[in-house]
């Protein structure tokens, strides 16, 4: 993936979480840490948005690694943020 590409995923990614934050009043990160510790849903009909919501965390830390990764690389050869906007444009 280009860099460009990360960060179409990654802001696609964050208007999905910002619906399910709007709708259940919770942010992601807090959401996903109840996740990932097993706490349920309190209502039955909120499981398919609550097992989307964590599918859509876990890919967003995914895109956020790459383009830390895509990132560090390119900053290895250049010694400025001008030299890094030079590339990404």
């Amino acid at each position: 993936m280009t860099i460009q590409e990360i960060l179409c995923d990654i802001h696609a990614l964050e208007m999905e979480m910002m619906d399910f934050e709007r709708k259940y009043g919770v942010r992601s990160e807090t959401f996903y840490s109840a996740y990932m510790n097993g706490e349920e849903p309190e209502d039955d009909a909120w499981v398919l948005d609550v097992t989307e919501w964590a599918s859509i965390y876990r890919t967003w830390l995914e895109r956020q690694a790459m383009y830390r990764n895509e990132i560090q690389l390119r900053q290895q050869n250049m010694q400025s943020l001008r030299g890094l906007l030079r590339v990404a444009a």
